[in-house]
């Protein structure tokens, strides 16, 4: 087992049964040019997480685990786009216009991509989801069961949107998410610091909060094979 200093007690795994979530690092939301810019955002504050997903990414891929990367968006013919959604906000371009890096939010485009820093490597899942949370509408669930998964370890962004949704989606199904608070962030440097809170609040009520830091700590600590380091 693995413990893990966090918010607001101890978080402890099993590395046998964990799973690390990497939420929607692609280039529509974290370079100049995609979606989040055309929304009129300042995309530079959600570069800072990819350093320590990084290396996250790469403990997790020496000890074995699971690997889930998901991607935000539609089909090119956009039939399971809401309107509901397609016309929120007051964006330069909406979903499915052509922007810099293709056609925004839209599978296939290179602004759908997961950023080169972060890319997946064979054998890892990569999750397309048309909406928020990455259990709607999507496999995740299944996956996740049939590979005996409990806990999950989540790195994404937006702190307070799509993270948000998929570890409150993951605590209704039983799953124990610890969110990496330089592993996720947002736009507004305020709403990632009360989704932050609102997940490790009484007394944990949707899920824990630590950093990449004492994560890598507690794995420093267990050898590969699970034992204790010497």
């Amino acid at each position: 087992m693995v413990t893990v200093d966090a918010q607001p007690f101890p978080y402890t795994f099993d590395p046998s049964r964990v799973a690390l979530l990497c939420i929607d690092f692609q280039r529509d939301f974290v370079e100049a040019g995609g979606f989040g810019e055309s929304l009129g955002n300042d995309v530079s504050r959600l570069r800072t997480t990819i350093g320590p997903t990084r290396a996250v990414l790469d403990a997790a891929r020496e000890r074995g685990w699971a690997i889930i990367h998901t991607r935000e968006g539609h089909r090119p013919d956009l039939s399971d786009l809401f309107l509901a959604k397609r016309d929120r906000g007051n964006p330069t371009l909406r979903i499915g216009e052509e922007g810099p890096m293709g056609r925004l939010l839209v599978r296939g485009s290179a602004g759908h991509e997961i950023v080169p820093e972060l890319a997946p490597e064979p054998g890892e899942v990569v999750l397309d989801k048309p909406g928020k949370g990455a259990f709607y509408a999507t496999d995740l669930e299944t996956i996740l069961r049939a590979r005996g998964i409990t806990h999950l370890v989540v790195t994404g962004v937006t702190t307070e949107v799509c993270v948000q949704s998929t570890v409150r989606e993951a605590n209704d199904r039983g799953f124990e998410s610890l969110v990496l608070s330089d592993c996720t962030g947002s736009y507004f440097p305020e709403f990632h610091e009360s989704a932050l809170a609102m997940f490790a609040a009484q007394g944990g009520i949707v899920g824990w909060v630590g950093t990449s830091a004492d994560l890598l700590a507690a794995l420093d600590d267990t050898s590969i094979d699970g034992e204790k380091a010497s």
